[in-house]
């Protein structure tokens, strides 16, 4: 059963993110059920590696590290977490995760972090977030 996209009509999307929209889809539905989730960390680092050996982790980056698109492109984020939380909700934690980490080092980190966007992108390294306050 697949997801009813017929959101991706909307104006606001782009033909990318229509064409995005069936990729993950059509991808994700031939995924979910290989994958055992009985194990939460075990399935998670599952997922992120198939993430990233499918090629769904470039869109957590800019194409100057490997990415789909030349900056974070919201919508198209929002297709690939909307859609993975269909088959799956903990394929959708593991991109979302992958996403926070690899976006604040996109937007923010020094050279040195940034050099780690490639490992995340491919699905060979876990992203991390943290946030504190003074």
């Amino acid at each position: 059963m697949r997801p009813d996209q017929s959101h991706l009509l909307l104006p606001f999307f782009y033909d990318v993110h229509r064409q995005l929209g069936v990729d993950v889809a059509a991808w994700a539905s031939a995924t979910a059920p290989r994958i055992d989730e009985s194990d939460d960390r075990a399935a998670c680092r599952t997922w992120v590696k198939a993430l990233g050996d499918a090629g769904f982790l470039r869109w957590c980056v800019p194409s100057a590290y490997g990415g789909a698109l030349a900056a974070l492109d919201s919508r198209a984020l929002v297709v690939l977490r909307e859609t993975l939380a269909f088959y799956s909700p903990l394929a959708d934690f593991a991109f979302a995760m992958q996403g926070l980490g690899t976006g604040a080092i996109s937007l923010f980190g020094s050279a040195e972090q940034r050099a780690w966007l490639g490992k995340t992108r491919a699905g060979k390294a876990l992203a991390a977030f943290a946030l504190s306050e003074p």
